[in-house]
């Protein structure tokens, strides 16, 4: 398309621009005086909306109103204020084009130099379950058109839609003599672009949720940056780190009490193992807990290799370490309540990458301080499993987007099968092998006795090797230990997904197993009920798959 402006010069980022006149409307007042009072000792002129108006006029400062630039009051409860010729044209005019320049000395435009603008706190106004109406109001219209009209004009105008920004212009006010260089407004302009766009993905998926619409015709998702990584999960690839504004519980809203700075792949296992853990309830005294026992998940590469239950959680932790120790070594440690002294004092003793609580003691931040490099994340609560949000996957050419796996099988849906039906030790452990294979990775097999994992079999192309391999990895672990016999034995087996054959099963009743959960719905799941009951097992539907890819 043809530049309808050819007279223009090219954009030059070292090209400096002085500062006469800024406009400011904020929402967020907090540094607003502070950072009016070092423009105003600049020369700038100040010209300001509402209630920022008065908190600059109250400190004192000279600040003209925006109805005195358009000769229109605020109106409408201020829903228009800002929109007017006077105010864009300021924003928009070219300083290089005659055209522009003559319009604006026709119509006494002033050019603006400098934009501060944060928009309405929509985000915030959702996130507090504020009404539909609240919402709406806080839907901001004049901030993201002068923003944008200010941006687009970054040859001239600096924009700044957070108090960071304005100090970054302050310093360079003071430091060339009143002006701001291009680069400077050119990485302005880039920010408040991907600021506006990620405002009004906030409004699109708000609305989509509100009228229970699972297929917009356009999905957007917006996010800010929390962390530039060091790299990706391969040294050769760039990767940064940031939160959506959902504010769920985890490694995204976590404050890191110490250690080195999360990699990309500490932070995906970080958020496998919590989301792992808060199935499992949680177990911090009340009235900030719900009375759960107290549970350790300990994950590696996003899958788990030990996760147990008991009544605390030093001895849960062990359980779940017995599991597989040679993979938890470097692994990732999430418990679902208080992490205490003494549990820290274990989960030191084998070298670990990140450790992620809802809270934990002052002994046990102490015990952790004496390793450096172990990360301690405390998250203040934990994510809802049942709790209803999306999840999204590229791929070439476009992107998938579908619901978190919130579903939840109760013992109301298990459907007995098998002649036997589980004893009630199998069936609570029946019930943990099913949390914990809703978070291991296709195809999954897991066994649990006695509340820990005996065995996990990840990522397998068959079912029936996810078995063996659980098998064989409790065979390991029970040779490490010194065990007469492995975990498996007496134990019960999970299948994220139904046996399309009894192999897979009879695998697991080869290991030991007992009592089998599983979806259910092969064509063949009369084959499968019968080669249990030939086995003595004892086998319960629950209707529902877990597939994790």
């Amino acid at each position: 398309m043809p530049n309808p402006n050819p007279d223009l010069p090219a954009f030059d980022p070292d090209r400096m621009r002085p500062v006469s006149r800024a406009l400011l409307s904020v929402s967020d007042k907090s540094r607003l005086v502070a950072q009016a009072q070092a423009l105003a000792e600049l020369g700038v002129e100040l010209v300001s909306t509402g209630g920022t108006k008065r908190a600059i006029a109250e400190a004192g400062l000279a600040v003209s109103d925006v109805a005195e630039l358009t000769g229109f009051p605020e109106m409408m409860d201020g829903r228009v204020k800002t929109l007017h010729p006077m105010v864009h044209g300021g924003l928009l005019g070219e300083r290089d084009l005659d055209s522009h320049v003559a319009a604006m000395s026709e119509h006494d435009i002033a050019p603006i130099d400098l934009l501060i603008v944060n928009l309405y706190p929509f985000e915030d106004a959702v996130a507090s379950g504020a009404d539909y109406e609240t919402c709406v109001e806080n839907i901001d219209i004049g901030g993201p058109a002068m923003i944008r009209a200010g941006a687009k004009n970054h040859a001239h105008v600096a924009v700044c839609v957070d108090a960071d920004d304005v100090d970054a212009v302050i310093e360079q006010l003071r430091a060339h003599d009143g002006q701001t260089s291009g680069t400077l407004r050119q990485r302005l302009a880039h920010k408040a672009f991907s600021r506006t766009a990620h405002y009004d993905a906030s409004i699109g998926n708000w609305f989509a949720r509100q009228r229970g619409d699972q297929s917009p015709p356009f999905r957007t998702q917006g996010a800010r940056l929390r962390q530039t990584l060091r790299y990706g999960e391969n040294p050769h690839q760039s990767a940064a780190f940031y939160t959506d504004g959902s504010n769920r519980p985890g490694v995204a809203t976590a404050e890191q009490v110490q250690g080195k700075a999360l990699s990309y792949n500490n932070i995906n296992d970080t958020d496998a193992a919590y989301e792992l853990v808060a199935e499992f309830g949680d177990a911090r005294p009340a009235p900030e807990g719900q009375g759960a026992r107290p549970t350790v998940a300990i994950v590696k590469h996003a899958n788990p290799c030990g996760v147990a239950t008991a009544a605390d959680f030093s001895t849960a932790y062990r359980d779940a370490l017995a599991c597989d120790p040679v993979s938890a070594f470097g692994g990732i440690v999430a418990l679902n309540g208080l992490l205490d002294e003494e549990t820290a004092k274990e989960i030191v003793k084998v070298f670990t990458e990140v450790v992620i609580a809802p809270d934990a003691t002052d002994a046990a931040v102490a015990v952790f301080a004496k390793k450096k490099n172990l990360r301690l994340l405390l998250a203040g609560g934990l994510p809802d499993p049942a709790k209803a949000s999306l999840t999204y996957r590229n791929v070439a050419g476009g992107v998938l987007v579908q619901d978190r796996d919130s579903g939840h099988a109760s013992e109301a849906d298990f459907k007995v099968v098998t002649k036997r039906a589980p004893t009630d030790a199998e069936l609570a452990d029946l019930r943990m092998a099913w949390k914990v294979a809703k978070h291991v990775k296709s195809n999954a097999i897991v066994y649990v006795k006695d509340g820990a994992t005996a065995g996990i079999g990840a990522g397998q192309m068959s079912r029936v090797d996810a078995a063996r391999i659980a098998a064989r990895k409790a065979q390991d672990a029970a040779e490490d230990a010194g065990w007469d016999k492995p975990r498996t034995v007496g134990s019960v087996v999970s299948s994220d997904a139904f046996f399309p054959f009894p192999d897979g099963m009879l695998a697991a009743a080869k290991a030991g197993a007992t009592a089998v959960i599983q979806p259910g719905g092969s064509i063949r799941d009369q084959d499968v009920i019968d080669a249990a009951d030939e086995a003595g097992l004892a086998m319960v539907f629950t209707g529902m798959r877990h597939f994790r890819h």
